[in-house]
């Protein structure tokens, strides 16, 4: 079976979009600043973008409310060809408890992740349809340490169920990882060291022991 180049597949949406001569609309849900600043940078050329902060998973909740001040910040801060805004949500931990209950054990990268991955995914698919959103996507492929395939066919899953399309990438080709922290020395951006939940809280814990 062929590997899917996710990029690639960008590459001719915005082809097509361009030689159509529109600016779609965009709801992305961000992780974090840091990874969505090569995002914002590469599509408000060719989307109107607002950016959705979504992640139940974040522990503890001053670390949530920091991340969500970074990025309303980095918004306020870049210069974009299109306009974007902003929206977030409340603090409810307990989506995320929820979705990954049973599979809290599990190391970074496997079951729990891909549950926490569909709960952020749907929330951004239910409220795209409900705002009426010509597409949605996430910057978490952004990360090394993020599988863009489990990403894309789990967007492209609910997106069909929901009835909006999701915008296929892979945001870490084209060193767009790399910008993605020149970006965040440019604008001094808090970088986290682990991913957001307790239990990946806990293992870089473990790590640095």
């Amino acid at each position: 079976m062929n590997k899917i180049n996710y990029q690639s597949v960008l590459d001719n949406t915005i082809k097509k979009i361009t030689s159509e001569n529109r600016v779609p609309t965009l709801l992305i849900h961000s992780c974090c600043a840091p990874c969505s600043s090569y995002v914002l940078e590469y599509l408000s050329e060719y989307f109107e973008i607002t950016v959705l902060y979504y992640n139940p998973n974040i522990f503890p909740k001053e670390e949530y409310e920091y991340r969500i001040s970074e990025q309303e910040r980095l918004i306020k801060s870049m210069i974009f060809t299109h306009n974007v805004k902003f929206l977030s949500t409340d603090y409810t931990p307990e989506d995320f408890y929820n979705a990954v209950k049973g599979y809290e054990k599990e190391p970074e990268g496997g079951e729990r992740c891909r549950h926490c991955f569909d709960v952020r995914l749907r929330y951004t698919a239910e409220l795209a349809k409900k705002m009426n959103f010509d597409y949605f996507t996430t910057t978490l492929s952004i990360s090394p340490l993020k599988n863009a395939d489990v990403l894309n066919e789990l967007g492209v899953q609910i997106g069909q169920e929901y009835g909006v399309e999701y915008l296929r990438s892979d945001f870490k080709k084209r060193n767009g990882y790399k910008r993605s922290v020149e970006l965040s020395r440019e604008y001094d951006l808090y970088r986290q060291d682990y991913c957001g939940c307790i239990y990946s809280k806990a293992e870089r814990k473990k790590e640095g022991e």
